[in-house]
């Protein structure tokens, strides 16, 4: 439809780790006539399947589903992932208990943790595959221009790329969104995240498991090598001094703190790996578009980790512009126009609204210390986890389906 050969293209995507990269192979497989150009400032971290990645993912049903269709899950699983059959949430302050069972909705499992360099991997070689995506990588970004008919991205190597449509998937300190004056919503939470893989005396038999506590929740999230279970990846969410602290202890100290905080749920924590700290913000941006640009994932969104659902918000992002995107091309209408990008904003703001304001209740609810407090939120966990149709419903909403 452009020329390519002289740096024109139908969309630029910048940002090529899970959300970027998985919205230029759905958008390249949906219309094969549309040109795309993928920027990368670093070259990603190949998979390594001796180790585990620190950064994992929990991908849901409904994110599979769509890996599915776009034919790429079976690249991932041929990587690794680990699926889990159950989830167990329980209240540190008192007898508050949810137990989730994959067979009581009638499903294989409750979803997948999947390691970011296996799912960025298998992206990454679809993209090279795919005869209408330009991978620009490793280059940098010096500078962006945009007038009535296209937005212009110079790199610094001294290149132009030309398109109608600039899609920001880099990340939640998104240059794009500064650059183009998106106005945000945000707080710091005064939290830090520890993530790491483990290695536990107790084999986690393929479950997830969240214990809440009033200075943030700590997840073990299983993962898979072979017949090994005896992994989780954690996220531990702590108040930034306290967690200052926990990244300051050695490995042994390390794992006999995380064995109390985790109740030794899963016995004592054996080994730790590298260790790693990430603040904690959130932010909504007030909108996503802007004549010729739009934002998904964390550019346009970045939630609290303690349900896991930052990247599906993602994934679910480049569903909708992908199909707004396509519909507009087959009616003749400019994809960069606000008569397109409106419609992605209009269907993605109020689910993202919706999933940002369930999760800081959430976390404001488990933070609260009041006894009145504390004995409500354990009597209606208890209520919950006897209603089974109740507790099921609200499972299969969180998978998607």
């Amino acid at each position: 439809m452009v020329n390519r050969s002289q740096g024109h293209y139908d969309a630029i995507i910048v940002g090529a780790g899970m959300v970027g990269a998985a919205a230029a192979c759905f958008l390249a497989k949906a219309n094969p006539q549309l040109s795309i150009a993928l920027v990368e400032a670093r070259v990603a971290t190949p998979f390594d399947k001796s180790q585990f990645d620190p950064r994992v993912a929990a991908i849901t049903e409904k994110s599979r589903q769509l890996f599915e269709r776009g034919g790429l899950w079976q690249s991932v699983v041929e990587k690794r992932v680990s699926p889990y059959l159950r989830m167990d949430v329980w209240d540190a302050e008192g007898t508050g208990r949810i137990e989730f069972d994959c067979e009581d909705i009638h499903q294989p499992n409750l979803g997948h943790i999947v390691e970011n360099s296996a799912l960025v991997d298998s992206l990454l070689a679809e993209v090279a595959w795919l005869a209408n995506i330009d991978f620009y990588c490793p280059v940098s970004i010096a500078d962006y221009q945009l007038d009535s008919d296209n937005v212009i991205v110079e790199l610094e190597d001294g290149r132009q790329l030309m398109a109608k449509l600039l899609i920001a998937a880099d990340g939640s300190n998104s240059n794009i969104r500064q650059h183009f004056q998106f106005a945000t919503r945000e707080w710091d939470y005064g939290h830090s995240a520890i993530i790491t893989t483990i290695t536990t005396e107790r084999p986690h038999q393929q479950t997830a498991r969240q214990r809440f506590m009033s200075t943030g929740p700590l997840a073990f999230l299983p993962l898979m090598k072979a017949e090994d279970m005896h992994h989780c990846s954690i996220v531990w969410s702590q108040e930034t001094e306290v967690a200052e602290g926990l990244m300051a202890l050695d490995d042994r100290q390390f794992c006999a703190q995380l064995s109390v905080a985790s109740e030794q749920c899963l016995g004592q924590v054996v080994g730790v790996e590298e260790r790693y700290s990430i603040p904690l913000r959130q932010r909504h941006a007030t909108d996503y578009v802007a004549h010729r640009v739009a934002l998904v994932g964390d550019a346009a969104h970045s939630i609290h980790p303690l349900a896991g659902q930052g990247v599906n918000l993602g994934f679910a992002d480049i569903e909708v512009l992908v199909e707004e995107i396509c519909r507009a091309v087959a009616r003749g209408v400019d994809i960069g126009g606000m008569a397109t990008l409106g419609r992605y904003q209009r269907r993605r703001k109020p689910e993202n609204l919706a999933t940002m304001a369930a999760m800081e209740g959430f976390k404001r609810l488990f933070a609260a210390d009041q006894l009145p407090l504390r004995m409500l939120r354990n009597l209606g966990m208890t209520q919950l986890n006897q209603r089974s149709l109740a507790k099921n419903e609200i499972i299969k909403r969180a998978m998607g389906i």
